[in-house]
């Protein structure tokens, strides 16, 4: 589906962006008869319920005209949130410092899991310290990433 992803983010980050928001990320999930696409947008004043509704209209006209999804689906819009997921590599880079959970694709070291410190990004991997030791994950080795916010 990273295909399908490229193509959904080429599609919709103009529109997106034209409305005043960032373009977070993009998740395309096939269940049942439908699929699923949720469209995290952000911005530095914030998300409000008008924000998403403006481009949820926008970019539900765009996906339709251009018939970017076969089939039915669902469209969601929301802010990304304090448990943020993260995707890109600069994003990563602006969370530096904060505590991240992590699954791999793979097992390393026999786990999936793992939840540490953002250190660095160095290249294409992030660099992750979980009690003391420092780990190398490759971005493209995530499955999922997300903030684990502070309270």
């Amino acid at each position: 589906m990273a295909a399908v992803d490229s193509t959904l983010k080429a599609l919709l980050q103009p529109v997106v962006e034209a409305l005043g928001c960032e373009l977070w990320g993009l998740q395309l999930e096939a269940g049942g008869k439908r699929k699923l696409l949720r469209i995290y947008i952000d911005r530095e004043e914030g998300i409000g319920v008008e924000d998403c509704e403006r481009v949820s209209r926008q970019s539900g006209a765009v996906l339709d005209v251009e018939d970017a999804i076969s089939g039915e689906y669902v469209l969601e819009v929301s802010s990304p949130g304090m448990d943020r997921p993260l995707y890109e590599l600069a994003q990563y880079e602006r969370y530096i410092g904060e505590d991240v959970s992590l699954r791999l694709r793979f097992p390393y070291d026999g786990r999936r899991n793992f939840k540490g410190r953002l250190v660095g990004v160095d290249g294409d991997e992030i660099i992750l310290v979980v009690a003391d030791t420092e780990y190398l994950f490759p971005v493209e080795g995530i499955d999922k990433a997300n903030v684990v916010p502070r309270f």
